[in-house]
């Protein structure tokens, strides 16, 4: 039985997913690095820090630090989302039907703490999550399973009883390796790809959770 849902954060619960994309967009040129949308859409889901080794690795820079331009990223992201407040179609329901569903909530992300916080502050969330946790600080981020395993630890609550929520492949990875239940909610026109058959449910919207569809993890 399901005892608790973890909830990712860009992409599912906050419409960050394209301020990334822009961000890095306008960052790396910055520093000499040659990047397409594609490229980032490729990525989404991965640590920034992992994404600027990447390329780093793949077209040195000098000048900047790897630090320095993540930073500079994830300043631009931070300024994108107070500006926007991007939230997601049904995230108040979602986290409503898993209230009333009796399950401890959490939140996993691998974006650095900052930008989780800045997000909960523009959708007015601080105090609906038992748990935030980022992979900001572990040795490896999504698709490892580390963050999952940390919430389900924070929650006191086996894996085996979490359900995942999730929007990318790589966070979906993360989950499915943590032995959780997944549910996940693509960008559409990714949603018909053929890897997201792994997730457990594969739906439109957060507004397409009931409590039947928990119930029947």
């Amino acid at each position: 039985m399901i005892k608790a849902a973890v909830f990712d954060m860009d992409g599912l619960m906050i419409d960050s997913e394209p301020f990334w994309q822009q961000a890095q967009l306008e960052v790396f040129p910055l520093v000499g690095v040659e990047i397409t949308l594609q490229d980032t859409i490729n990525t989404a889901g991965i640590r920034i820090d992992q994404i600027v080794e990447i390329y780093y690795r793949e077209q040195p820079w000098e000048g900047k630090s790897c630090q320095e331009v993540c930073d500079m990223v994830l300043a631009r992201v931070i300024e994108l989302v107070k500006e926007h407040k991007p939230m997601m179609p049904g995230l108040f329901h979602a986290l409503e039907v898993c209230q009333q569903h009796n399950l401890k909530i959490a939140l996993a992300s691998s974006s650095p703490m900052v930008l989780i916080q800045a997000a909960l502050d523009a959708l007015e969330l601080d105090g609906v999550f038992e748990a935030v946790l980022s992979a900001e600080g572990l040795p490896y981020g999504k698709p490892h399973p580390e963050v999952y395993l940390n919430a389900a630890t924070a929650l006191e609550v086996s894996p085996l009883d979490c359900v995942a929520l999730e929007d990318s492949f790589t966070g979906l990875l993360a989950a499915k390796s943590a032995q959780m239940k997944t549910i996940v909610i693509p960008e559409a026109s990714t949603r018909e790809q053929p890897h997201f058959v792994i997730a457990d449910h594969n739906l439109n919207s957060l507004n397409d959770i009931t409590p039947e569809l928990l119930s029947a993890l």
